[in-house]
């Protein structure tokens, strides 16, 4: 049915007759809560392996750079879709296959920062005076690179809602009933007719995007250290 305020389905109903408006806040929480867990765990993953490849280098720099680029080149679509025609995929699961090729591009942007910072004279200061290498790492290396981690956390978050709702709509996400932009996108480009639908998700997709990014912005003005820093 079409939006309606008479019956208080002011966004309308899909086609089973399911209230669009609470599947899109029930879709919201879902994709929010997938980007953030991805963020997180994709993060941990790729800060740690590239602060490694950059305060190390040689060997460990180099075997990194290879597994990374042959497990680059593996069809992430691929392996969602041998995956969902073997078993059906749960959150967890979908939030494990899409952090296994998640972290890797977090890596590179660590890897050069900490390349960078190892050379300078506070972090030769501290191995100087006896600071083990994790010391080194995680309690100088690590802050002076917060503002290169926290450009890229809006970017993860969009592209981790994103993911979710195109392989919900391509029907390789989460199983049905659970709430999912891509499933009402799917409902809504099968019946054209119920505009509706396809304008609801779109729209709603569009505002959290923008409100991530804005946010992610103001976060990031926050941790520059050039807005901080008092030359004499």
């Amino acid at each position: 049915f079409p939006p309606s305020f008479e019956v208080q389905h002011y966004l309308g109903t899909d086609t089973i007759g399911r209230d669009v408006l609470a599947r899109l806040v029930s879709g919201v929480r879902t994709a929010i809560a997938f980007s953030m867990i991805l963020l997180v765990c994709s993060y941990l993953v790729g800060v740690s392996v590239g602060a490694a490849m950059g305060y190390f280098g040689g060997l460990c720099d180099l075997l990194f750079q290879r597994i990374i680029e042959i497990w680059s080149n593996i069809p992430f679509l691929y392996v969602i879709m041998i995956i969902s025609s073997i078993m059906i995929p749960n959150f967890i699961m979908l939030v494990v296959i899409v952090l296994i090729f998640g972290w890797i591009q977090m890596t590179w942007y660590m890897r050069t920062a900490t390349y960078k910072e190892k050379a300078r004279e506070y972090a030769m200061a501290a191995r100087a005076m006896g600071a083990s290498n994790t010391r080194v790492i995680f309690v100088h290396i690590l802050p002076n690179t917060v503002s290169i981690i926290v450009t890229f956390i809006p970017f993860s978050i969009a592209s981790g809602i994103i993911t979710l709702t195109s392989l919900d709509y391509l029907g390789f996400g989460l199983p049905a009933p659970t709430p999912s932009w891509g499933e009402l996108l799917a409902q809504g480009s099968n019946n054209l007719e119920s505009l509706w639908i396809v304008t609801s998700v779109i729209v709603a997709m569009t505002l959290i995007l923008v409100m991530v990014t804005f946010m992610g912005e103001a976060v990031r003005e926050a941790f520059d250290p050039k807005k901080h820093t008092t030359y004499e």
